[in-house]
């Protein structure tokens, strides 16, 4: 599943925050924005407006644009990475996957099509019957 704009916004002011070994009760204060909302922020249960933001990040001493770029790329990554789990087969093995093809049943699959197996007689197409015309005779046996 994609990663939601409000988690990765969560996540980044959390790493922010950390690195600057600042306590959520300091950044709660000098943003003007209870504790518990911040935490709520961090975690990506609720979804701050610009100006929320815009505090926030004057108390981390950082850029909004800073805020939001990082939260772009880790979107990015995680888009990126549910792509390539998408890609992959699940449980099976590259090699263990076959096309499906008009092949007859035992013909190798490095064999061009039409080409019979070695030891095998090549049988010819059947044409569907022809209608008979209205009115036609039979002839006589």
């Amino acid at each position: 599943m994609a990663v939601l704009m409000r988690e990765a916004i969560g996540d980044t002011l959390r790493r922010a925050r950390t690195a600057r070994r600042r306590t959520l009760r300091d950044v709660s204060r000098r943003a003007r924005v209870s504790l518990g909302y911040l935490s709520e922020v961090e975690r990506g249960r609720k979804e701050p407006s610009s100006e929320l933001l815009a505090a926030i990040c004057d108390a981390l001493d950082m850029a909004l644009h800073e805020l939001l770029s990082e939260a772009a790329e880790t979107i990015a990554e995680s888009a990126a990475a549910a792509a390539e789990r998408q890609r992959a087969p699940i449980g099976l093995r590259h090699m263990d996957l076959r096309i499906a093809d008009a092949r007859p049943v035992g013909q190798p699959t490095g064999a061009p099509m039409g080409v019979p197996m070695p030891g095998t007689v090549p049988i010819a197409p059947v044409s569907p019957a022809l209608p008979r015309p209205v009115g036609a005779v039979r002839a006589a046996a």
